[in-house]
C-alpha cells in the first residue's frame, strides 16, 4: 500500500482471533482490534487526527500551538502530527507517571507542563484547579492556541464511530459482535465502538473496565476518575468492572508470550476482564449443550515498549531481578481491610493530643496549594522508594497519612502495620474528607 501521508495509515487495523488454547471459549470466539498497529502506535492516534484535520490549515495559518492535557497516547499522536505541519505541540499535564512517555514527548520535541494533581483529570482539592483554568483560557478565541479538548470533544467520539466501530462489523461479516470488552480511559474509543454496535444489534453486551480505585494502570482510569471525563456515560455499558495492575500485567504477559501482540498494560487489562466475563458465559451455554457460538471483541490500545519502567517497578522478576518486598503491591485485600482508618473528628483529636506525624501523600504543586498545618510532603512514589529500604521512622512513632480520597494512603497504613509499625493509620476520605469537614487547611 503506498500512501501520500502517514496519517492516511490510521486506521483500518487488523482484527485478530486469539487461539482457543490460549482462552479455553469452547463457544465464543474473541478477537482482537490490533490499535497497537496504527502508525503511532496507538489507539488515540484516530482520536487525534480526527480533531485536527480539519483545524491544521488554519492553525498553520495563524502559527497556532497544538495544546492537549494529555501525558499519553493521545499527545504521543498529536506531538506527531503538529510536527508533520511544523506546529508546536504542549502536553498539559498534571503529573507524569511513565518515564519513557515524557522522554519520547521531549524527543518530538514537544513542550511539558506539569501542573498539579494525580492525573490528567482536575485535582479535587482545589475547586479553581490549575487545569480548570488553563482549560478555560486555551477555549478563549484567539488565544494561540489549536486545543483539541480530548474528554470533552464530539471529535474524539466520532473518529470512533465512524472508524472503529464499523471495521469491527465489517470485518466480522456486517455483524456485530455479542460482547464487547474496553477499558475506560477519556472513554471516547469505548463509547463510540459501543453506539456503532449496538446500531447493528441491540443486543450487544459491552464491558467497560475500570482500573481498582488504590492501582495505577496506564492509560485505564478509576470510576472516579471517568466521571469527570466529559465523554464518558455509564448508559454506555451494561456492566463496570474493575481490574487491577497484576491483572492488567498478567493478561499483557498472555497476550505477549501466546499470542504475539506485543500489547502494553491496557490491553492486557482489556484481556483479562474480557476473559474474566465471558468465561462465566461459556460455562453458561456449555451446560445449556448448545451448539450456539458466539463472538466477542477487545480492544489492544498500545504497544508494551513504552511501559517497561512500570513493569519493572511492579514486577521486576520479568527482568531477573529481585522482588521488591515492602511495597503496595504486595498488600493483600486482608491486611488493608485490618488497616487503621480514623474519621476527621478523631484524627483532629489524634493530633492535638498526641501530635503524630502527618504525612501528605499528594504531589507537591497540591499540597503547596492546600494542605494540613504541620504536615510534610513525601509523594507516594518516593515513599514507596523510601520503605524498600526498611520504616523511613521510628516503629513508635505515631503516623497520620492522608492522600487525596484515602484510598492510597490506606495502603500505605497496611504496609506500615505489617513492617511492625505500632501505629500508623489512613485519613478517611483524605484532604478532601479534611476540607468537607471544615477543618482547617493551610497554604504555601
Amino acid at each position: 500500500m503506498r500512501y501520500d501521508s502517514i496519517t492516511d495509515a490510521i486506521g483500518n487495523t487488523p482484527l485478530v482471533r486469539i487461539d482457543p488454547a490460549v482462552t479455553g471459549l469452547r463457544h465464543i470466539d474473541l478477537y482482537a482490534k490490533l490499535e497497537l498497529l496504527n502508525p503511532f502506535g496507538s489507539v488515540k492516534d484516530r482520536a487525534a487526527w480526527n480533531m485536527t484535520r480539519e483545524a491544521i490549515p488554519g492553525a498553520v495559518e495563524r502559527g497556532d500551538t497544538v495544546v492537549e492535557l494529555s501525558s499519553g497516547n493521545t499527545a504521543k499522536a498529536l506531538a506527531l502530527i503538529a510536527g508533520l505541519h511544523g506546529l508546536p505541540f504542549k502536553s498539559v499535564t498534571n503529573r507524569m507517571r511513565v518515564p519513557e512517555i515524557k522522554d519520547l514527548l521531549l524527543l518530538l520535541g514537544a513542550e511539558i507542563e506539569e501542573l498539579p494533581g494525580r492525573t490528567e483529570c482536575l485535582d479535587p482539592t482545589d475547586t479553581d484547579d490549575p487545569l480548570t483554568r488553563i482549560h478555560r483560557m486555551l477555549s478563549e478565541a484567539e488565544s494561540g492556541y489549536l486545543h483539541t479538548d480530548q474528554y470533552y470533544s464530539r471529535l474524539n467520539l466520532d473518529a470512533h464511530l465512524t472508524g472503529t466501530g464499523p471495521e469491527i462489523v465489517r470485518d466480522l461479516d456486517g455483524r456485530a459482535p455479542d460482547h464487547f470488552i474496553a477499558c475506560v480511559g477519556t472513554a471516547g474509543s469505548s463509547t463510540g465502538v459501543a453506539a456503532v454496535l449496538r446500531a447493528h444489534d441491540p443486543a450487544v453486551d459491552v464491558l467497560g473496565l475500570v482500573a481498582h480505585k488504590s492501582d495505577f494502570i496506564p492509560g485505564i482510569r478509576t470510576i472516579d476518575e471517568v466521571h469527570e471525563v466529559g465523554l464518558f456515560d455509564p448508559a454506555t455499558y451494561d456492566t463496570i468492572a474493575t481490574v487491577t495492575a497484576d491483572q492488567a500485567i498478567d493478561g499483557m504477559l498472555t497476550l505477549v508470550r501466546r499470542c504475539g501482540l506485543p500489547a502494553g498494560p491496557t490491553g492486557g487489562g482489556a484481556f483479562f476482564g474480557a476473559l474474566r466475563h465471558l468465561r462465566s458465559v461459556d460455562e453458561e451455554l456449555t451446560q445449556r449443550a448448545t451448539d450456539e457460538r458466539r463472538t466477542a471483541v477487545f480492544i489492544v490500545c498500545d504497544r508494551v515498549e513504552s511501559y517497561l519502567s512500570y513493569i519493572r517497578k511492579r514486577r521486576p522478576e520479568l527482568f531477573n531481578q529481585p522482588a521488591r518486598p515492602n511495597t503496595v503491591a504486595t498488600v493483600t485485600p486482608a491486611e488493608l481491610a485490618a488497616a487503621r482508618v480514623v474519621e476527621v473528628d478523631a484524627a483532629r483529636k489524634w493530633i492535638a493530643e498526641e501530635r503524630p506525624l502527618v504525612v501528605d501523600l499528594r504531589g507537591p504543586a497540591a499540597y503547596a496549594a492546600l494542605h494540613i498545618e504541620g504536615s510534610v510532603n513525601i509523594v507516594d512514589e518516593l515513599f514507596d522508594e523510601l520503605l524498600h529500604g526498611g520504616l523511613p521512622f521510628g516503629t513508635r512513632q505515631p503516623v497520620l497519612l492522608a492522600c487525596p480520597v484515602g484510598e492510597k494512603s490506606a495502603v500505605y497504613a497496611a504496609l506500615l502495620t505489617r513492617m511492625g509499625h505500632r501505629d500508623a493509620r489512613s485519613l478517611a476520605g483524605g484532604v478532601i474528607a479534611w476540607r468537607d469537614a471544615g477543618a482547617p487547611l493551610v497554604r504555601d
